[in-house]
């Protein structure tokens, strides 16, 4: 990316930062995937229980591989050979986690989290149960207000997630949502999160680049 557009994008992560701080949630920008780690490491007590939601940025970052080697009990919903009764169970551990690990659709610069989920269990987790929620996000999920959100999720979260999980939905063939009703459909729960009662829960790191969808 050019260094000029790039010192913008910083300027909105640190703008958002601001925003996220007013809603009690805590804020960060690291610059590396080593950092990132860091950061992981630091939020998460040695030996806790962790779990994830689905999440491309997690993938693309490393994350999950690199939970795999930390002396975390790992909830680990991408393990090879778990039945659909193990995926559930795995879901159900996920809210008694000391740490839940995602990422999200878009965030607003005035500190709003905006997710949208298929059998939601993200936004469950992200909402009640985990001691502490970190969300992982490229600043590509930035955007200025919550219909800005939505039309990010139309237009580009929801497309690309469906090609990524071969859903056979008709955005995968329009590049935009036309709010189907197929049995496959990955947008059936919508959540937004803003204020935070408790301002230790929720971090989100952003981190230098874009990552997700």
């Amino acid at each position: 990316m050019d260094a000029h557009l790039k010192k913008i994008m910083h300027e909105k992560v640190h703008h958002t930062i601001a925003g996220l701080k007013k809603n009690n949630i805590n804020g960060y920008f690291v610059t590396s995937i080593e950092d990132l780690q860091t950061k992981i490491k630091e939020l998460i007590p040695a030996e806790g229980t962790i779990a994830v939601g689905g999440s491309q940025t997690l993938f693309e970052t490393g994350t999950l591989d690199f939970l795999r080697t930390q002396p975390y009990l790992f909830f680990d919903r991408y393990a090879p050979g778990l039945t659909a009764a193990d995926l559930k169970e795995i879901h159900r551990k996920a809210f008694t986690a000391d740490a839940y690990l995602c990422s999200v659709n878009a965030i607003t610069e005035s500190g709003e989290l905006y997710s949208v989920d298929g059998s939601g269990n993200r936004v469950a987790a992200m909402i009640y149960g985990p001691d502490k929620i970190i969300v992982v996000a490229g600043y590509n999920k930035i955007v200025k207000d919550l219909p800005d959100a939505i039309t990010r999720n139309r237009e580009i979260s929801a497309p690309a997630n469906n090609v990524r999980l071969n859903t056979g939905t008709p955005c995968i063939h329009t590049g935009s949502c036309i709010d189907c009703k197929t049995p496959s459909r990955i947008c059936c729960a919508y959540v937004t999160i803003g204020f935070q009662r408790d301002p230790n829960r929720i971090h989100v790191i952003f981190i230098d680049g874009e990552y997700g969808y």
